[in-house]
C-alpha cells in the first residue's frame, strides 16, 4: 500500500481581498449620484409650487382687476339691455370678440370656446335647445343666463401708462341675472324681482395653465344700502368719487378743482 502526501499552499486571504476597494467606490458613488437626484428632484418641485402658487395668486388679483376695470364701463350704460344682448362692447378689448389668443408662455385661450363653454359646456356653437338645457351647473333651462364676452385684453393694458407688467389675460362676460323667471335671459327686467341686477364673471388666464374666476353680481342703486351679491353699492361708490375729483368750473373764469387741506381739515381751491 503506497500513501502519497499532497502539500498545498495555504490560503492568501490578501488575494481575496483585490477589487473591493474599486466596489465600495463605485457603491458610494452610485449612493452619492442617488442623493443629487433627490435634492435635484426636490429643488424642481419645490421651483414649480412656488411658481404655481405665485400665478395662482397673480390670476386672483387680475380677475379683481377686470371686474374693477369693467365696472368703469358699466357706469357710462345706462341701459344694460345693450351689453346681455351683445351688441355693446367694453373699451378694454384687444380685437374681434372671437379667434385665439396667444399667452406670454405660448399657449393659446379660444375666446369663442371659452364662451360656448360657459353657455353649454362645449367649445362649439351653441344651440337655443342646448343653452336651455337643465344641468347641475345651469339649472334654470330657459332662464340660464346666456354669457356675453364684454371685456377681454392682456392685463398689461389695463392702463394706458404701461407701467403693469403681467402675463395674465383677462376676460370678462357679462348676464342676465338668474333670478330672473321672465324666459328673456338676454334682457333685464324692468320690474319685480332681478330688476337692474346682472352677474359679471372674470376670468385671469396665465402661465402653466392657472387660472382664477371672480363672480359678482351687480345692481342699479341710488341708495347707501349694499344690494344681493358682490354689493351693488360699488357703481355709487365710484360714482361719488368720481364726483369729489371732478373739476369744478365757475362760469366766466378758469377752470379749477378743490383740494383737502389734512392740516385745517378743510378744502382748498386751486
Amino acid at each position: 500500500m503506497t500513501m502519497q502526501m499532497r502539500r498545498t499552499a495555504p490560503l492568501d486571504l490578501r488575494a481575496n481581498e483585490r477589487g473591493i476597494s474599486l466596489i465600495i467606490a463605485l457603491m458610494s458613488t452610485l449612493l452619492l449620484t442617488a442623493l443629487g437626484l433627490g435634492l435635484v428632484m426636490i429643488t424642481m418641485t419645490e421651483t414649480m409650487i412656488s411658481a404655481n402658487f405665485r400665478d395662482g395668486g397673480e390670476a386672483v388679483y387680475a380677475a379683481d382687476a377686470g371686474v374693477e376695470r369693467v365696472m368703469q364701463d358699466l357706469l357710462t350704460v345706462p341701459d344694460w339691455n345693450k351689453i346681455l344682448s351683445g351688441v355693446l362692447q367694453s373699451s378694454f378689448v384687444d380685437g374681434a370678440p372671437s379667434g385665439t389668443r396667444t399667452l406670454p408662455d405660448g399657449s393659446t385661450l379660444d375666446l369663442s370656446g371659452a364662451t360656448n363653454l360657459m353657455n353649454c359646456a362645449k367649445t362649439t356653437t351653441c344651440t337655443e335647445a342646448e343653452m336651455d338645457t337643465w344641468t347641475t351647473e345651469r339649472p334654470h333651462s330657459v332662464n340660464n343666463p346666456r354669457w356675453k364676452l364684454y371685456a377681454y385684453s392682456p392685463l398689461a393694458d389695463i392702463i394706458d401708462t404701461g407701467t403693469v407688467i403681467s402675463p395674465m389675460y383677462v376676460a370678462v362676460w357679462i348676464a342676465d341675472d338668474n333670478a330672473e323667471t321672465d324666459g328673456d335671459p338676454e334682457t333685464d327686467a324692468t320690474s319685480g324681482n332681478g330688476a337692474g341686477i346682472i352677474m359679471m364673471r372674470a376670468r385671469a388666464y396665465g402661465p402653466n395653465g392657472s387660472e382664477a374666476t371672480i363672480e359678482v353680481t351687480l345692481s342699479k342703486t341710488d341708495t347707501t344700502e349694499l344690494e344681493r351679491g358682490y354689493t351693488g353699492q360699488r357703481g355709487q361708490d365710484e360714482q361719488n368719487r368720481r364726483a369729489r375729483k371732478a373739476a369744478v368750473q365757475t362760469p366766466g373764469k378758469a377752470l379749477s378743482r378743490s383740494q383737502a387741506d389734512v392740516t385745517t381739515g378743510g378744502f382748498v381751491s386751486q
